[in-house]
């Protein structure tokens, strides 16, 4: 349903956003009626089964450089400035504003109410205005919605506003921008200001970096994780980069999915901030991950940059030739006994995930907390040939607390509360690698994922308690007796050089944390 103008200005200058003379104003649709914008419009096609095909153009994934934060006199000693969370001006930013609004007056834009955060103790009300009714849809898909935790639509004023202008088009000379594009975030006034991007990815990580900023003052770990619960109750927490495995080791058919990105840590419980899954999809598998390729094929599923053939509607995952970094969005109800809201326990276990590629580490290895703190800190994985121009060996990435983009306060005030609570909740911590085994990326074999699941379900159903462990002796991890990663290597010299080349570039990566953790902390490195 379309609102006139006057109806959306008296909305809206409620939470100061100054938009006026827009031309339609379409207010919390239901997803067939933004189906059907999406089709009017021609934002994207319709597939096989009922899910949008959608194209985001030049970006098809984060804008990592073009995210900026309004240094104010309130975030100024408090956020984590540098490469991910840039500074800029708020006059830079009023000014931006102002274009963006004028930019709007005789356009329509579409509206969406939603809730961030499913414990109620937490949420945060949200409002997403956006150009595309795509985009729309990914905020209803994304976020909680109102009515499916009893609140209704639009009786709490939001405490966040993303206010998306895809179409319009910064001026780096004149704007204090990087380019075209622009992720700005005023955690002041709680707006993210997002324009020249059509990733929508943008959308959800930008409310996600806004949490991270305000929930530890009330206790809570923000995290950049998935989470199930097992039939008994007996919650796991896994941390990881993309490509990982997080989301696919996440959504086990003998667990419920509590969610698989965002979630809170608070000393009631875990929840997840989202209603939704994200899952990158190129090459996704039937076979292999059954429970993602069927939420794919459903009505209100979102296909980014998927390949599609037009003719017969049919989608080609293996089809990579627009990115690499294609998604899905699809409500979590789609992944059989998902948790929604999600809100599970005090958690059992907690899974930090890495893919080596230079296969040196243990398959499976159990941390003690300061050990957990260490690699929360590094947020480990490899790089490897094919992934971004350029790389033609394995190559080691680090990202602080498995999300350093979306961190905006310091790594270690995250990785504080995190060795609070495995402390407190006597949680046992995992390193699970999922990348490879018997060599280097090129020489060595990548993890066999049906493996990978078996050692995890060892671990989280407490199997792994009955065996031998033993001492990594450059690592210091606690490893099983029988999965010792040297005895895979036919060179096993080459085993050793390759182990102390990686734990070098462990501690030169974590120089910058040393003055930050107690010595406890420092000492669980690489020995």
């Amino acid at each position: 349903m379309a609102y006139n103008t006057k109806q959306i200005s008296e909305e809206l200058s409620v939470n100061h956003l100054g938009l006026k003379n827009l031309e339609d104003v379409y207010w919390n649709l239901p997803t067939p009626s933004l189906y059907e914008h999406v089709i009017r419009n021609r934002e994207g096609h319709l597939a096989h089964l009922g899910a949008l095909v959608v194209r985001t153009g030049h970006f098809t994934g984060r804008a990592v450089k073009d995210k900026f934060i309004v240094d104010d006199e309130t975030a100024h000693d408090r956020v984590w400035w540098g490469d991910f969370n840039r500074a800029i001006s708020e006059e830079k930013f009023d000014a931006l504003y102002a274009r963006v609004q004028r930019y709007l007056e005789g356009q329509h834009v579409y509206v969406e109410d939603c809730l961030v955060g499913a414990d109620s103790r937490f949420e945060k009300p949200l409002r997403v205005i956006t150009q595309d009714a795509w985009h729309a849809l990914f905020a209803r898909t994304m976020f909680v919605r109102p009515v499916d935790v009893g609140r209704e639509i639009g009786t709490n004023e939001p405490e966040f506003t993303v206010l998306h202008v895809p179409h319009f088009h910064a001026m780096p000379s004149q704007d204090g921008t990087n380019s075209e594009a622009f992720i700005i975030l005023h955690l002041t006034r709680r707006i993210a200001l997002i324009g020249g991007t059509a990733y929508a990815g943008e959308i959800k990580k930008s409310i996600f970096t806004i949490m991270n900023y305000l929930l530890p003052d009330q206790d809570v770990l923000p995290m950049h994780a998935s989470a199930n619960v097992g039939v008994d109750g007996d919650a796991a927490i896994f941390f990881g980069l993309s490509g990982t495995g997080k989301t696919t080791l996440s959504s086990d058919p003998e667990r419920r999915l509590v969610g698989d990105d965002e979630l809170g840590w608070s000393e009631h419980d875990i929840f997840n901030f989202e209603g939704g899954c994200y899952a990158k999809v190129d090459h996704l598998s039937r076979e292999k991950e059954p429970l993602i390729y069927n939420a794919t094929e459903r009505f209100g599923s979102i296909l980014e940059n998927v390949g599609l053939d037009v003719a017969t509607r049919r989608v080609d995952f293996d089809d990579t030739s627009l990115t690499e970094n294609t998604r899905a969005a699809y409500p979590i109800q789609a992944i059989p006994n998902a948790i929604y809201p999600g809100v599970a326990s005090q958690p059992k276990n907690i899974i930090m995930l890495t893919a080596d590629a230079f296969g040196v580490l243990p398959a499976i290895s159990r941390l003690s907390p300061e050990q957990a703190m260490y690699y929360f800190l590094l947020g480990y994985t490899a790089k490897v040939a094919g992934t971004e121009a350029g790389i033609t060996e394995p190559q080691a990435t680090f990202s602080p607390c498995f999300g350093a983009p979306f961190m905006a306060r310091h790594p270690s005030v995250y990785a504080k509360l995190l060795g609070e609570k495995i402390r407190d909740g006597n949680v046992t911590v995992w390193l699970l690698n999922t990348g490879w085994s018997g060599g280097p990326y090129g020489v060595g074999e990548r993890m066999d994922i049906d493996l990978t699941r078996t050692l995890l379900s060892a671990a989280l159903t407490g199997q792994l308690d009955k065996i031998k462990f033993q001492r990594h002796p450059i690592f210091g991890l606690m490893m099983p007796e029988t999965l010792d990663p040297i005895a895979t290597w036919d060179d096993q010299l080459a085993y050793v050089d390759t182990a102390r080349e990686l734990a070098d570039l462990f501690r030169a990566a974590f120089e910058p944390f040393e003055t930050e953790v107690p010595p406890q902390v420092l000492q669980a490195g690489p020995v």
